[in-house]
């Protein structure tokens, strides 16, 4: 599972991923950008964000990381080994 958030985070130390039980929240704080000029209408909301995410029972918590390149966060929540597929063979009595 691959959550991106829609928000450009400047830096790292701009926003927090946290995980508790199977609740995932990422928070930050949208910043406006300088503009000059003159406009009408802000298209974007400013200030802080708190986006939350209930995961599946089979992502493995321990390997869930979270990586910021560009502006954009993307957190990766691998599914546990046990989760995965897996051909059982066939024994003959």
């Amino acid at each position: 599972m691959t959550q991106q958030t829609g928000t450009q985070l400047r830096r790292k130390d701009d926003g927090t991923v946290d995980l508790v039980g199977s609740e995932l929240t990422t928070t930050g704080e949208r910043i406006e950008k300088e503009c000059e000029g003159w406009f009408r209408h802000r298209t974007r909301r400013t200030g802080r964000f708190p986006y939350q995410v209930r995961l599946p029972h089979d992502v493995d918590a321990d390997h869930i990381n979270a990586t910021l390149a560009d502006g954009v966060l993307t957190v990766r929540a691998p599914k546990s080994e046990a989760a995965k597929p897996r051909r059982i063979a066939i024994s003959a009595t």
